[in-house]
């Protein structure tokens, strides 16, 4: 039987200003797939990004043309990885789990879900505000940091961060801001500073530079990979891979990709996009054995939705099936 489908669009302040190399926002406009047969309905959340193509009205008109949606199986082939196949992937989850009276979990094959420790990102600023938004992290209690970096200047920036926070994880981002001229010096500092993960330093087109040897912080593929079929030209070139439910085009592909990549001796971080506790919920499922999680994306809002995860400093709980799953 086919399902009704709908999109419908959202837009949710930030606390604040979210920057990264690419630019500012203050808010998050997020895209939510409804699809139901009347009786039950599923819900989706996703985040179309100017960065692979995608606008609010792409994403709207992909998903309200599928026409004739069945089964996620049937999804896969009729949409590319991207962020309308993740919002109505995510949307058959919950269908699928509420239609049958259990949770997605189970579906899955998982057990039942347990609290997690997420990063907390800290937007890119001068040196110095970063270094006093560190301390502020770090007073709360929030044990992992995430730096997002934008080139020049990112060794003051790594440096002033942790005289800040002594005692923190850090983790960075460069967004593909770094250069491979600047590489190896930062690459230095990023292991002066223990950091443990420097993501995606280079654009994806210089990723060759990336290869030949050891890196003295191991590096994570953001913007490199997107599914499985990307997997093999990482190699000797990245050490982890964050796997994005946007980038992915949801769960089921996304749960296929972090199976490969441990098969191929990646680590895996589990990210998000800034969005609700509706995008967050899949993805904290895939993060449960993951080695990173950077699922904060509401902690960035100046609200979230209501039944929505919960967050006790940095541990986030997963949330009722009022919400997802």
């Amino acid at each position: 039987m086919a399902l009704s489908v709908e999109a419908t669009v959202e837009t949710w302040p930030i606390a604040g200003t979210f920057a990264i190399s690419r630019g500012a926002k203050r808010e998050a406009v997020v895209v939510i797939a409804r699809v139901g047969d009347g009786r039950t309905t599923g819900r989706g959340e996703c985040v179309p990004y100017a960065r692979y193509g995608e606008s609010v009205d792409s994403v709207c008109a992909a998903i309200e043309g599928i026409g004739g949606l069945t089964t996620r199986a049937a999804l896969q082939q009729k949409l590319p990885a991207g962020a309308a196949r993740n919002a109505l992937d995510c949307a058959l989850w919950d269908y699928e789990a509420k239609r049958d009276n259990t949770t997605v979990a189970v579906l899955a094959g998982r057990q039942q879900l347990r609290p997690l420790t997420t990063a907390y990102t800290l937007s890119l600023d001068s040196a110095e505000a970063m270094a006093t938004k560190a301390a502020a992290a770090c007073k709360r209690g929030l044990p992992l940091l995430k730096l997002k970096l934008g080139g020049p200047g990112d060794d003051r920036r790594m440096r002033e961060v942790r005289a800040a926070c002594p005692n923190a994880r850090l983790i960075a981002d460069a967004n593909e801001a770094w250069t491979p001229a600047l590489l190896p010096e930062l690459m230095r500092v990023a292991a002066e500073t223990r950091m443990e993960l420097i993501e995606q330093p280079l654009h994806a087109k210089d990723d060759a530079a990336l290869a030949g040897g050891p890196h003295p912080v191991p590096v994570c593929a953001d913007e490199s990979l997107h599914t499985r079929e990307g997997i093999a030209e990482l190699a000797g070139r990245y050490d982890a891979i964050n796997i994005k439910l946007d980038k992915a085009g949801g769960l089921t592909e996304a749960l296929l990709l972090a199976a490969a990549a441990r098969d191929t001796g990646l680590k895996i971080m589990v990210g998000c996009m800034v969005a609700t506790s509706l995008a967050m919920a899949p993805a904290l499922l895939l993060a449960q054995d993951a080695d990173w999680v950077d699922l904060d994306g509401p902690l960035l809002l100046a609200g979230d939705r209501p039944d929505g995860l919960t967050y006790e400093g940095a541990l986030v709980s997963p949330p009722t099936a009022a919400l997802w799953g």
